[in-house]
């Protein structure tokens, strides 16, 4: 397990969470405000995604 962190355009945001979990088994992101407002910092606990032979 690992952790992501992505600092983004808050209209962004539903975009790359959507990408990270098509890509890793996520977690629910954790989503907060830069220190300026202007953009979003998410956060999520990541893993690899279970390969077809784990899965057998």
């Amino acid at each position: 397990m690992f952790e992501i962190r992505v600092i983004c355009e808050p209209a962004d945001a539903d975009r790359i969470t959507q990408h990270l979990a098509d890509a890793f088994a996520t977690g629910p992101a954790r989503q907060y405000p830069t220190r300026d407002h202007q953009r979003v910092r998410l956060y999520f606990t990541a893993d690899h995604q279970p390969t077809s032979l784990e899965s057998e």
